[in-house]
């Protein structure tokens, strides 16, 4: 049986990647573990830990960092830190395949675990971009990756043209979009009211995390979202930021507005609670990549703001916008004025679970594959 390892820091990358996990988990020939770090030891962030255990999923690691102060230097030093710690799980449980998903640091640490121990190390969401240090650290994961499972042909392509073998590289399509269309329709009175909102009135889901060359702008960008929303009658349902550096300035701006602007803050909801707001909100507005990936599958129109997911592929459903007040109200009134999108989607079909298990399971695991070099 071929042992794949998981890592996850996150409670984002843990519901993009809970159906993949679980269809490992199922398959007779694969078994499955989560190295469990980040914010999801954190009490602080939900301590969400506790859902990768209610999937079913076994943990066979916990690896506690520290997350503040929130800055650039501390998500540096847990790289290091991560990075140690990786090394002694994975060479007390050894497993075939190390699997990671993504462009943050405990996924860079994994790999670089992985390389320096003989494990091949698959990488999913290879290959896009975004012009923050986000695409960086993507890039250097591909680059010390074996297998790549890319959302579309786009980032195959681009894979190629960074020198990595074709032969290795699958078009999954974006492991969140799994299960999505099987959602049976939703009440919104119903969701609306599960979250507090006032039913007769429309509301944005709004994700607005930190950028890093940007934290000194993150308490100002934020609070001109939600008095952009505001002032276009919209309730908001606002999610906290992850522990990047400048999450400290989004959640300032948060818990100063909480209370006001028809403003509901949540530290975090659990994946059917999240997929519920985002189908039933009349926009979803800031900088998170489900806005850009899993949003367009429910044709919610979405408002990206600023540099994040600058230069991904977009969907029909996504109109881009500057944090600055005129553009964020001419964003936001254009998208309601426009309504619900087609139910289109490049990103996938939702079978990338499917897929990735059936390379998992029958990939040969030899020195054509581990052996890489540049093919340019």
């Amino acid at each position: 049986m071929r042992h794949i390892c998981y890592i996850s820091g996150t409670r984002a990358d843990f519901g993009l990647m809970c159906s993949s996990l679980e269809t490992i988990r199922d398959h007779p020939g694969l078994s499955v573990d989560v190295i469990a770090t980040g914010m999801h030891l954190s009490p602080f962030y939900g301590e969400t830990v506790r859902e990768i255990e209610a999937a079913g999923l076994r943990v066979s690691a916990r690896i506690p960092v520290p997350l503040e102060p929130a800055t650039g230097a501390t998500m540096a030093r847990n790289i290091g830190r991560m990075t140690e710690a990786f090394v002694d799980s994975m060479e007390a449980g050894r497993p075939d395949v190390i699997l990671l998903l993504g462009d943050r640091g405990e996924m860079l640490a994994g790999a670089v675990a992985g390389i320096h121990l003989g494990i091949p190390v698959a990488h999913v969401h290879g290959g896009e971009r975004s012009g923050t240090v986000d695409e960086s650290i993507r890039h250097a994961i591909s680059k010390l990756a074996h297998l790549h499972f890319v959302a579309t042909p786009e980032s195959r392509e681009r894979l190629v043209r960074m020198g990595e073998a074709l032969e290795h590289i699958y078009v999954s399509g974006a492991p969140g979009l799994d299960g999505l269309t099987g959602i049976p329709p939703l009440d919104r009175v119903e969701v609306m009211t599960r979250f507090g909102l006032e039913p007769g009135k429309p509301f944005a889901l709004m994700i607005y995390h930190p950028v890093l060359q940007e934290t000194g702008n993150a308490e100002r960008d934020t609070a001109a979202q939600i008095a952009a929303l505001s002032a276009a009658g919209l309730q908001i349902m606002a999610l906290k930021p992850n522990s990047d550096g400048g999450s400290d300035g989004v959640r300032a701006a948060l818990d100063a507005a909480a209370g006001t602007h028809g403003l509901h803050v949540f530290a975090h909801l659990g994946r059917e609670d999240f997929l519920a707001a985002m189908a039933t909100a009349d926009l979803m507005i800031g900088n998170s990549s489900s806005g850009i990936i899993e949003a367009a599958s429910f044709g919610t129109p979405v408002v990206n703001v600023g540099w994040r997911q600058n230069l991904r592929e977009r969907n029909a459903n996504t109109a881009d916008s500057e944090a600055d007040p005129a553009a964020l109200a001419a964003a936001i009134g254009r998208q309601l004025a426009h309504g619900r999108y087609p139910a289109f989607n490049v990103y996938g079909d939702g079978q990338a679970g499917r897929r990735i298990v059936e390379v998992l399971a029958g990939k040969t695991i030899d020195s054509a594959l581990m052996h890489k070099f540049n093919r340019y």
